[in-house]
């Protein structure tokens, strides 16, 4: 058994252009047909879905109907008017009708454009004109169509077009909430004039697409004209079919009116002309037109004598026509050239000539030349773009060095300062101390403001590179005249005494001692105490008598001294950090062990000064002048058998 589509398309087939209700009745297989332009439009009541209504409309050459500008609205909307008189008045209420526009199941809506993401089904580019009824929720996931809203109580009104609405596009049983119909395009290469009547009779067009009709403002290419004539007419009836006589040109094939009647003349239908009719002898009839205008080749119709009086150019495009001729043609203003018709304007891409030095930007009629960044329009005489000093400008994009260059400039720091900044404008300090690929100084290291200082621990000095340190040779505090001379050989290690003060020893009556920087033998291995000096030291001269010692300030280096810098030794010592804690008891540990070492070594001279005091007493006493006690016997001490071990041996001060 046939599907109940089946049967429908079956019926639809059998009745040329029956309604295509599922329910088909004598009002349903009425139809409307407005011709206008190069194309048809119909029509149609019907309860189908978008696919179903696209179906009929392609079984006979056509599509759903586009609606593409004013002038196309107004052509369907008189189709609506003729199929709302169709049928007897509805109650007051909202029907739609089906035209080509949809948008696939995919794809989103985009608000931005005239029709919103939606496209025409016979094909096309997108046009700017659109009548949407309201704004449209965004939705992707299922096919929207989109249908003309007519009220169907009244007819509508010319001044009012209808609007668009998208919905659902419906399927086969339920086309889809308040569906009444749709309407059908048919496009055409040309028209031909409708036929004249001079007296009475009846014309029947039958079109391409299987619509009849009575009367059509235009009949289109290929359509069949069948004209009956009633009693007294010359001739009884005429076969015709519009034809192209010419390129783009349509006619019948015959002219001047049909069906003329001599009893009536122009008094029926005015002789069937279009402009004036002129009576003649014996019942005879011509039609003639108005001054400036002449008859076509039809013998009916008037057209001016000046083809351009009828405005055949549309837009900006002017009309010229040629003389002695009944020929036009159309000129476009400069910027714009004629379109495929030959009637319009489109303007002319004249940034594809590259006629710009830079950037070039179309416009309606002409074209902007702009300049790249960086650039700017030239004077006269100049180039048509000359590069802008940006390190010229005030103020300067760089906060230290600028460097222009062509379209742009780029920024630079003075050594000791990195690029800065999230547009790398600025500059800061760079701490080379805290390189984590390695502090500059093998000693200490104090950063400052675009470089950085080296310094030495006590006992060095800085070499003339001003980043290593070497040994300084009056560094040491010498006690070889202090100590015994067994003590002195050299044998046993020293201490390095800190050199930071230089005590002066005072003479004594075997004469004076030196006491200078050196190597103090104390029988343990040799001990060095350094101290690490600052470039803020300054040089300290020691006492008459004395070596000079003085803490020598770290050379300040420039930042491309640093490349140079020598490693440090293994054995050196670390310069600690200013702010460390590690470093700070190093540091404390070097005042101690100075402070330690100078106590001993006051203590020590301390001593060895009471003892000399103490041995010149003994001698002062030896030397007195004898008294009368002097003669006197003494009682020798009988001698000791064994040495007191710990009584002093002769030249001993102590």
């Amino acid at each position: 058994m046939a599907s109940p589509r089946d049967l429908l398309l079956l019926l639809l087939l059998g009745q040329p252009w029956a309604g295509a209700a599922t329910h088909t009745t004598e009002a349903d297989a009425v139809e409307a047909v407005v011709c206008g332009g190069t194309a048809c439009y119909t029509a149609h009541w019907g309860r189908l879905s978008a696919a179903e209504a696209q179906g009929l409309c392609s079984q006979n050459g056509g599509n759903l109907a586009t609606v593409k500008s004013e002038e196309e609205a107004r052509f369907i909307q008189r189709a609506l008017a003729q199929l709302l008189k169709s049928r007897a008045p509805l109650a007051a209420r909202m029907g739609k009708f089906w035209v080509g526009l949809q948008r696939e199941k995919g794809k989103c809506l985009d608000p931005e454009l005239p029709l919103k993401g939606f496209s025409w089904v016979g094909g096309g580019e997108d046009t700017e004109y659109a009548n949407w009824h309201r704004e449209m929720k965004s939705s992707c996931v299922s096919r929207r169509c989109v249908g003309l809203l007519l009220d169907l109580s009244q007819t509508p009104h010319p001044d009012r077009l209808p609007k668009w609405s998208e919905g659902p596009c419906g399927s086969l049983g339920n086309p889809g909430s308040n569906t009444e119909g749709f309407v059908c395009k048919f496009s055409f290469k040309g028209m031909c004039q409708p036929l004249a009547l001079g007296g009475p009779g009846q014309v029947n067009y039958s079109t391409p697409f299987r619509a009849t009709a009575s009367s059509l403002d235009a009949v289109p290419f290929g359509s069949l004209a069948s004209v009956a004539c009633e009693a007294g007419a010359e001739n009884q009836g005429y076969e015709l079919l519009c034809r192209e006589k010419v390129t783009e040109v349509f006619d019948w094939g015959i002219s001047g009116p049909l069906c003329i009647n001599p009893e009536l003349g122009c008094t029926f239908n005015n002789g069937g002309c279009e402009q004036d009719c002129f009576e003649g002898g014996a019942g005879s009839f011509r039609c003639g037109c108005p001054p400036g205008f002449r008859l076509r080749d039809d013998l009916v119709s008037c057209i001016s004598r000046n083809p351009c009086s009828s405005s055949p150019c549309k837009g900006k495009a002017t009309c010229i026509s040629r003389p002695y001729e009944d020929s036009y043609t159309c000129h476009c203003p400069r910027g714009y050239q004629l379109n495929a018709s030959q009637q319009g304007c489109v303007d002319v891409d004249e940034c594809q000539d590259t006629p710009c030095a830079q950037d070039c930007v179309n416009t309606a009629g002409g074209f902007l030349c702009e300049c790249w960044p960086g650039y700017m329009p030239g004077g006269p005489g100049e180039e048509a773009c000359v590069d802008v000093d940006e390190c010229a400008l005030d103020p300067a994009p760089c906060a230290q060095s600028c460097t222009n260059t062509a379209g742009s400039f780029y920024c630079s720091c003075q050594p000791g300062y990195v690029l800065s900044g999230e547009d790398a404008t600025q500059c800061e300090d760079k701490d080379e101390c805290a390189d984590p690929m390695g502090s500059p100084c093998p000693g200490l290291c104090s950063n400052v403001q675009g470089s950085f200082h080296c310094g030495c621990l006590v006992g060095s000095q800085l070499a003339p590179d001003g980043l290593s340190c070497v040994q300084d040779p009056v560094s040491t505090v010498s006690l070889a005249g202090l100590l015994p001379e067994d003590q002195q050989d050299g044998k046993k290690g020293g201490m390095v005494l800190p050199t930071t003060i230089s005590p002066t020893i005072p003479d004594t009556a075997r004469g004076s001692e030196s006491f200078s920087t050196g190597t103090l033998s104390t029988g343990r291995s040799s001990l060095t105490s350094d101290i690490p000096t600052t470039s803020a030291h300054p040089e300290v001269s020691s006492p008459k008598g004395s070596p000079g010692l003085e803490t020598r300030q770290g050379t300040p280096l420039s930042k491309a001294a640093a490349g140079h810098s020598k490693p440090m030794e293994e054995d050196s010592v670390a310069a600690p950090s200013e702010d460390g804690e590690d470093g700070q008891r190093l540091l404390l540990f070097y005042i101690l062990g100075t402070v330690v070492a100078i106590s001993l070594l006051l203590a020590l001279a301390l001593g060895l000064l009471v003892c000399r005091k103490r041995r010149a007493k003994r001698e002062m006493k030896e030397k007195k002048p004898q008294n009368a006690a002097d003669s006197y016997a003494w009682v020798p001490e009988p001698a000791e058998s064994q040495e007191n071990q710990y009584s002093p041996t002769p030249g001993s001060d102590c």
